[in-house]
């Protein structure tokens, strides 16, 4: 299922890219909160991803990034969460999805599942190998794939149903 989208490619120069960085900011804010009511929310459901991809995909890679960046600092700055530990980790995962969503969208310009899960598959799986890398832990790095799996189809599902309604905007 494909639909064409209408995307932009702001850069640092531009107010636009600011304002739609903070707006997917704050979603990247409120969305964790509503979702850690639930034990274990914020790793069944990777929440903090959510809009980064949505900002990336729809106004390109400087809105994606600063997305990717500003989100978990102020998430772990305002609420302790993510734990510090954890932000190299979030961060480099948040980045990378923001690259394959902005080279995605690029490349087909239209919103489509299998461009969304590959999207996903990337920043899933080279995230994986950057997060045994550096905790020296394959049990630890597979956990976004065996515990976030909901969270995984959220982004995939919820992703392309929200990309699709705000398609013309």
């Amino acid at each position: 299922m494909e639909t064409t989208i209408k995307l932009y490619r702001y850069n640092y120069r531009t107010l636009k890219t600011y304002l739609f960085a903070a707006f997917f900011i704050v979603g990247n804010i409120i969305f964790p909160q509503l979702v850690h009511i639930i034990p274990n929310g914020g790793l069944i459901f990777l929440p903090i991803y959510f809009f980064t991809l949505i900002g990336a995909y729809k106004y390109g890679l400087t809105v994606g990034l600063l997305t990717a960046v500003f989100s978990p600092l102020l998430n772990s700055w305002i609420f302790g969460m993510p734990p510090i530990e954890m932000l190299p980790i979030i961060i480099t995962k948040s980045v990378l999805l923001a690259i394959g969503a902005a080279y995605v969208a690029s490349k087909s310009q239209k919103v489509s599942f299998l461009g969304l899960l590959f999207v996903i598959l990337f920043y899933q799986l080279t995230g994986l190998l950057f997060e045994w890398f550096y905790t020296s832990s394959l049990i630890l790095a597979y956990q976004d794939l065996r515990m976030g799996f909901p969270g995984l189809l959220l982004q995939w599902l919820g992703g392309f149903a929200l990309l699709k309604f705000i398609q013309k905007l």
